[in-house]
């Protein structure tokens, strides 16, 4: 990042690249939306509702910390305490104290929960089937596959101390 006595030209975008990213930033919003309200229509429970739902079904006796939840969701500690609250709510999560530390906690699905999500994740697949890989090639498939890899291992630092809003 310059500073105000570096006056060194910023790399614009060229007009190819401002309009892929363009096209990006339209097709992430329409996708996630679409997603959302397949799941508030059906579930009554938001998109990111259900992928915690999902990372608790396949953790070992379907249970997690609370702090690796936060950070495999990518969501920060306070957002997830109140997803996980409403969950709560609804009996699908039940939260545990931390025999080895006081202070953490553990979410854990709980049978009514994965009811829940067996019942919807037909709908949430076909969803996702038909918003995304309908539409795509196998090999566009496989490209758009490696390219997620790639900005997702560039945009993830693996330093422990990095500010990240899901590590606070």
């Amino acid at each position: 990042m310059g500073t105000m006595g570096d006056m060194t030209e910023p790399r614009w975008l060229t007009d190819e690249e401002q309009h892929v990213w363009r096209a990006y930033l339209h097709a992430t919003t329409l996708l996630e939306d679409h997603l959302d309200r397949q799941l508030q229509r059906d579930a009554g429970m938001p998109h990111v509702y259900y992928g915690l739902l999902v990372q608790l079904s396949q953790a070992p006796r379907r249970r997690l910390r609370m702090t690796e939840l936060a950070r495999s969701a990518k969501i920060t500690r306070s957002r997830l305490s109140h997803a996980i609250a409403r969950l709560e709510k609804n009996g699908w999560v039940r939260r545990e104290d931390c025999p080895s530390d006081k202070r953490g906690q553990f979410a854990q699905l709980t049978d009514e929960g994965m009811d829940v999500l067996r019942q919807n994740a037909p709908g949430h697949v076909a969803a996702v089937r038909q918003a995304m890989f309908d539409r795509l090639s196998p090999e566009q498939v496989e490209q758009l596959g490696a390219i997620m890899r790639v900005m997702a291992e560039g945009l993830e630092p693996t330093d422990a101390h990095a500010d990240l809003p899901w590590l606070r």
